[in-house]
């Protein structure tokens, strides 16, 4: 059974997504620092860098994002940056990986809008189908008939979600994603830089990403909160609408003191994360890279600790919203067996990460390899930000 929790404490508004009681996705905004992932934008070339074959582009941001030439749409095979845009040229741009460190934000021109059914890709034609639904007749099926109903313009994604769906919903999201990229279609001509479509905001993020199945209830605290959220679902996701519950305690407790998700969150931003028999998870991030240290504890059993470990990491990695490159520290093993079968449980537990996840094969020194894409500030920024501003 899932549950989805949502509450706004000062800045900070959060959605805390729970299975069975345990806390497994976060989606978090801070009013004082917006991000930029997922919006679309008319930006203004200002530089091109020959070296890096990418040119640096303000689309509204404090500091230029970066566009390579593999990302201009409409692309040309093996076309420089050079020969693809000029200095002080209009382009359309998306965000798709926010600004950090000292790195501006990460840019393309292929532009989607993600719904919980589909995604839409105005720049892009014809109709494709996630791996995740599978093969068989009843995928050739619903590809027939999204096919033949599905609007002739732009290309679309049938997404995992849309199985076993009411087609009408799919259908509906589909108009509700055409009428979110109309308006910004028809501004492509005006002045840059400008937002054309804004990104994507928690109460959104959580929508749009959250698994539909076993979702029980939508708990809201507060009436200003109860408001944006039901009207959100009234145009994005009316079948959920039952679901939304205002949260009224009796005892004066906050809906997140539920399953201590108050606590989980801040164990969260936290380096050592407890497992069964004595181990841990000690997690640091550098610049470069997060590590991922696995501790064994007490227990003799090395394959069992990493195998036990591998759902937990999966977990972190959700919660704290952790992208680029992160390093697995494993205990050691010393058959290539046992080796294989902890970097498959691995892929098994981040399979179902809404954020592009890849685990590369495991070192002889038991290090594994994983990338997951960025997708907006860490949990632990976050939260270190919404102290910097109560210090204020």
């Amino acid at each position: 059974m899932r549950r989805l929790l949502i509450d706004r404490r000062g800045a900070l508004t959060r959605c805390a997504l729970l299975g069975d009681g345990v806390l497994s996705d976060l989606a978090i905004d801070h009013a004082n620092h917006p991000g930029w992932l997922g919006a679309v934008a008319l930006g203004r070339v200002t530089r091109i860098a020959a070296g890096l074959d990418a040119a640096f582009v303000d689309f509204g941001d404090r500091v230029p994002g970066l566009l390579s030439a593999a990302d201009v749409r409409p692309t040309r095979r093996d076309a420089k940056i050079g020969q693809l845009l000029r200095t002080g040229q209009s382009v359309l741009v998306q965000v798709k990986a926010d600004a950090h460190g000292d790195k501006g934000a990460s840019l393309t021109g292929d532009i989607s809008l993600p719904g919980r059914f589909l995604v839409y890709t105005p720049l892009g034609d014809g109709l494709h189908l996630s791996k995740r639904l599978g093969k068989g007749p009843q995928v050739n099926a619903l590809r027939a008939l999204f096919a033949a109903e599905l609007p002739n313009q732009g290309g679309w994604i049938v997404r995992g979600e849309a199985a076993g769906v009411d087609p009408g919903l799919v259908l509906a999201e589909a108009e509700a994603l055409l009428a979110r990229w109309r308006p910004a279609s028809l501004a492509l001509g005006g002045a840059a830089p400008r937002t054309l479509i804004p990104p994507p905001d928690a109460l959104r993020r959580a929508v749009t990403e959250l698994p539909r199945d076993g979702l029980a209830e939508i708990m809201v605290e507060g009436a200003e909160l109860l408001a944006s959220v039901k009207a959100l679902l009234t145009d994005d996701a009316p079948d959920l609408l039952a679901l939304v519950k205002p949260w009224k305690p009796g005892d004066g407790r906050r809906l997140f003191d539920q399953g201590d998700v108050d606590g989980e969150i801040a164990r969260a931003a936290g380096r050592r994360v407890p497992l069964a028999y004595g181990g841990s998870l000690v997690i640091d991030r550098t610049e470069a890279l997060t590590v991922v240290d696995v501790n064994g504890g007490e227990r003799g059993n090395p394959l069992a600790t990493n195998l036990d470990a591998c759902p937990e990491i999966a977990r972190q990695l959700r919660l704290r919203n952790i992208g680029g490159i992160v390093v697995v520290d494993f205990v050691n093993m010393g058959r290539a067996g046992d080796r294989d079968a902890v970097v498959r449980a691995l892929s098994e537990a981040v399979a179902a990460d809404p954020v592009a996840t890849h685990v590369y094969g495991m070192s002889r020194l038991g290090l594994v390899e994983v990338t997951r894409a960025r997708r907006g500030p860490a949990l632990a920024d976050l939260l270190a930000l919404d102290g910097s501003d109560d210090d204020e």
